[in-house]
């Protein structure tokens, strides 16, 4: 083609040298080139290839600018020493053009790197340091027009609810993970009118400019913070019916998307892991007349995670989630690093629900979202106590089981108003000395209490205790079981009923 002839990369403005986990930002300006939509990469694509230090090989994926024939390029390189890189323009899938090979000088620093699996109970750094995920769910900003009864006010509250606002004050309150969404009110980066949200701007590009550009700063927001993202897909802006998993043409739409997504942000070390859907159960049974087959979203997930694998260089997990159906199969794909559920009514539920799943399919079981109550149409003034009481129940029981990333509560607004999210204080600075004493090992052991739950682990040289109270009496005493015959008991306590207790030996 004559196109394919003409067409050149003509410009690469970028950094010659970078620090290891730190950004590089290039600039591709492409001449002569004739496509229909820049946006989609089987009309343009510019790809950088690189050869890593080691050499390790990879490609990473660049978007478009949206203007002057430019793409951009962020990548994150996590080896110290010399980068090969290499810019390769194509149209219609064909190769185009490229440009000489060129060195991005990497230096070595201290920084810690993405988060990578480690073990059912941890996850760590490429630097080997061991994480766990402590936080809240915090999907989404306020919008224009809330649908709930009696938190209407709360939850429109714009200058409160905000990430410039809900970021630093989770890190104020020691979190250092949350979990987001994108869909129609939130970072809606496919859509173009209609947000309920005042924050975006109606736009017929491709691409939302506003959305796109709000999460380019909660991003940055968020890994000036040290908070760590488990980032909700979702379908994008179209309907999650049976053609979205099984119409080819459905399946290249969500490709580009991924594209797209993986292109401008998979640069970030905030983002802890890619999550394709929330609670994809409700979307297969969303008709109950003719529920969408188990098959084809078992299908979708794996064609999509093994995509999203070869597609990201910088290797985030990949996750999904259920609300609580289980779909056959969906736990045991290869790339899916954790699988998720979410538990609400049932906080009693978490630690055998983990241990049970884990045993079953051999990978890590996160409990995305928990809580006394789903239904927000209750009046939450009239369950507050049991609302609060879970609150942190639900994060003990996975700091003492083996998930890498504690339950997290929904109703973000509501335990904010009340000063509850305060408390994850206290759950944070337990889980920061296991993972020191133990520099990320877990050890349960078993704990004697009547009538109570408990559980220990030992970390290291330290055994960690959790006590809680579901019974109408005050727990007097409990012993953990050390091995080597011995065991270690406590008394004159006065644990009262509902309540919780931690102790370290």
């Amino acid at each position: 083609m004559l196109a394919l002839a003409l067409a050149a990369v003509i410009g690469i403005s970028g950094p010659a040298q970078v620090p290891q986990y730190e950004k590089a930002e290039f600039s591709i300006r492409v001449s002569g080139a004739s496509w229909i939509n820049p946006y989609l990469s089987e009309d343009a694509a510019v790809d950088m290839e690189f050869y890593a230090p080691d050499g390790l090989h990879g490609v990473l994926p660049c978007f478009y600018s949206g203007a002057d024939s430019t793409w951009i390029a962020r990548f994150t390189p996590s080896q110290a020493g010399d980068y090969s890189l290499r810019f390769i323009y194509s149209e219609n899938e064909d190769f185009a053009a490229d440009l000489d090979e060129q060195t991005l000088t990497v230096s070595a620093s201290e920084g810690k790197g993405f988060l990578r699996p480690r073990d059912l109970w941890a996850l760590q750094f490429d630097n080997g340091e061991p994480f766990r995920g402590i936080g809240e769910n915090l999907c989404w900003e306020s919008r224009s027009e809330d649908d709930n009864p009696h938190l209407k006010e709360l939850h429109e509250q714009a200058d409160v609810y905000n990430y410039d606002v809900m970021l630093p004050k989770l890190a104020e309150h020691g979190g250092n993970f949350t979990r987001m969404w994108m869909c129609s009110w939130n970072f809606p980066i496919d859509r173009h009118s209609d947000f309920n949200n005042p924050r975006y701007m109606a736009s017929e590009e491709y691409f939302n400019p506003s959305a796109v550009e709000r999460m380019d700063h909660v991003l940055e927001l968020a890994d000036s913070l040290g908070i760590k993202i488990m980032l909700c897909m979702n379908q994008g802006d179209v309907t999650a019916d049976e053609d979205f998993f099984t119409s080819d043409d459905a399946k290249a739409r969500y490709r580009e998307y991924l594209r797209y997504i993986v292109a401008r942000w998979s640069y970030s070390p905030a983002i802890a892991a890619w999550e394709f859907f929330n609670e994809v159960d409700n979307i297969q049974f969303a008709d109950s007349e003719s529920p969408i087959p188990a098959a084809a979203i078992t299908a979708w997930h794996a064609e999509m995670a093994k995509y999203l694998r070869e597609l990201d260089p910088h290797g985030h997990m990949i996750t999904t989630s259920i609300s609580h159906r289980d779909i056959e199969g969906l736990n045991s794909i290869p790339e899916i690093d954790f699988n998720q559920r979410h538990i609400y009514k049932g906080t009693a539920d978490i630690p055998g629900t983990i241990k049970r799943y884990e045993a079953e399919f051999g990978k890590p079981y996160v409990i995305g979202e928990a809580g006394y109550e789903w239904d927000w149409y209750k009046d939450f003034n009239e369950i507050a106590e049991g609302l609060d009481m879970d609150f942190t129940r639900a994060m003990y029981y996975g700091l003492f089981n083996p998930t890498p990333i504690a339950p997290m509560s929904w109703w973000w607004e509501w335990f904010d108003s009340r000063g509850t999210d305060a408390r994850i204080a206290e759950v944070r600075e337990l889980s920061d000395q296991m993972l020191e004493a133990g520099n990320g090992s877990f050890e349960p052991l078993e704990v004697k209490v009547a009538g109570g739950d408990g559980y220990a682990v030992r970390c290291g040289q330290k055994v960690f205790v959790y006590i809680f109270n579901p019974t109408d009496k005050a727990i007097k005493t409990f012993s953990v079981i050390l091995g080597d015959h011995k065991t270690y008991r406590l008394t004159g306590l006065n644990i009262l009923p509902n309540k919780e207790q931690t102790f370290i030996l």
